[in-house]
Formats: structure tokens, sequence, C-alpha cells
């Protein structure tokens, strides 16, 4: 068969566009370029609050088991190093980008005032029940929720605290459950846990973002809905109980080392 020149150069070129359909896959990202995202996204608090809502409660030398294994540096580490795989470096300068601008900052400067007014808080939480909010108001911040999963996040860590204290009361006992045991008891718990949890981000967003204009919380519940945004934060609530989970695994293994009283 004869081929034309323009035949001969399409042909040439087969290989070459083959080549350039092939999706380039994306080198993860160094774990610790997460840190600072999960400093913007809340993520960080969550690392922060896991040894003081385990400790609550216990005795000294079971606040003492815990304390190495929740550290909370070492404990997001553990957690940037697992969701790490899951964004690129784009991503990461996308959800920086959104998350540190002027429009964030104002709204988490209106969420840490919170902590330093409590009292205002709880006031205005004993008012809801007598004036609940404009239904739009309450809408925008549900709308906020589900997208920053900041009730998912708070309720998972409140649950897997919960499983890990009750497998130190078991230890302790000199029994044991594996993790899917522990699921199946504690399974129960989830979904008055998620209630609870759903209450209290509500109340806290809708008093925290009281004086902010809903525009403003109509395009702040955009920027977490940004694919990069929701990516990172999807992956970081898939990786909690895998944390906890080997956390428990490891407190597992100190109790059968530990040499039994004579």
């Amino acid at each position: 068969m004869c081929l034309t020149e323009n035949q001969a150069m399409r042909f040439a070129l087969l290989p070459l566009l083959s080549l350039l359909m092939v999706p380039v896959r994306a080198e993860p990202v160094p774990p610790q370029a997460l840190l600072p995202l999960f400093e913007l996204a809340g993520v960080y608090l969550l690392c922060e609050q896991s040894l003081p809502l385990l400790q609550r409660g216990l005795e000294t030398v079971e606040q003492q088991q815990l304390a190495p294994l929740f550290v909370p540096e070492e404990l997001c580490l553990d957690l940037a190093r697992r969701v790490s795989g899951s964004v690129d470096s784009a991503a990461v300068e996308q959800v920086h980008s959104l998350l540190d601008s002027p429009l964030a900052r104002r709204f988490t400067a209106a969420e840490r005032a919170v902590g330093e007014d409590p009292r205002g808080l709880s006031e205005y939480r004993q008012r809801l029940s007598q004036q609940p909010p404009r239904g739009v108001r309450l809408e925008l911040v549900r709308r906020l929720d589900a997208a920053a999963l900041t009730t998912e996040l708070a309720s998972l860590l409140r649950y897997e605290v919960g499983k890990t204290q009750a497998l130190l009361v078991l230890l302790a006992q000199g029994e044991d459950l594996d993790e899917a045991e522990l699921q199946t008891r504690t399974q129960e718990q989830a979904r008055a846990l998620r209630e609870s949890s759903a209450q209290g981000v509500e109340s806290f967003m809708l008093y925290a973002y009281r004086q902010m204009p809903s525009d403003q919380l109509t395009e702040y519940a955009a920027l977490y809905e940004h694919p990069s945004v929701s990516q990172l934060l999807g992956a970081s609530l898939e990786a909690v109980p895998l944390l906890f989970g080997e956390r428990r695994e490891r407190l597992r293994t100190a109790t059968s080392a530990r040499p039994t009283p004579q």
C-alpha cells in the first residue's frame, strides 16, 4: 500500500498522541506540607482536642498510658501521612489560597472570639429555644456545616474517644475486644453523638457568625465546597478511625506485654 505524505505523517503522530492521552499521575505532596492546611481547615484542632478528651475522667495511670500515643503534633503528622496521597501540589495551593483568604480569616477570627467569651455562647443557646433563627440563615449554616464536615469530624472524634476509653476499661479488667467487636458494641452510640454534635455545631455557628452578612456566609460555604477543600477534608475524615485504631492496637500490645502480677 502506498501512503501519501499526509497519511504517513498521521501514522507517525499516532504513537505520540497515544502517549499524550495517558493520564499523568500526580506525585503525593510531603506530609509536612499539609499541616498548615490542617490549621486553616480546623483539622489540627481535632488533633489538639484528642488527648484532653481521652484523659477526661480517667485515673492518672490511664492518662499516662494515653499521653505518648496522642501527642497533637505527632497525631496530625500521622494524619498528614495518610492523607498526602489523596492531594497533589496544585490542590495544596488551592486550599491554602481559599482558606487563607481575607474572607476566611474574618470568619476564623469570629470563631476564635467565641472562645474569649464562652458565657455569651451559653446564653445564646438558652435563647435559641425561645427565639428560633431565621430559616434562610439556618439553611446557610447547615450548608457550611455539611461542606466543612464540622459535625462529621466532631462526632467522629467523640466516638473514637469513647471507643478508646471503653477499651481501656476492658484492658484494666483483663478483657479485650478486637476492632470489629468494639465497633459492634459501640455502634449505637454513634447516632446519638452525631445528633448532639450537630446541635452544638449549629448553635456555635449561628452565634459566631451572627454579625456576618448572609452573602458573605454564602461565599464562605462555597470555599469549603471547592473540590480541593472537599477532597482534603474527606480524606481526613476517612483517616481518623485508622489513626485511633492503630493507637488502640498499641494499647493492646503494651497491655499484653505487661508482666502479670504474682
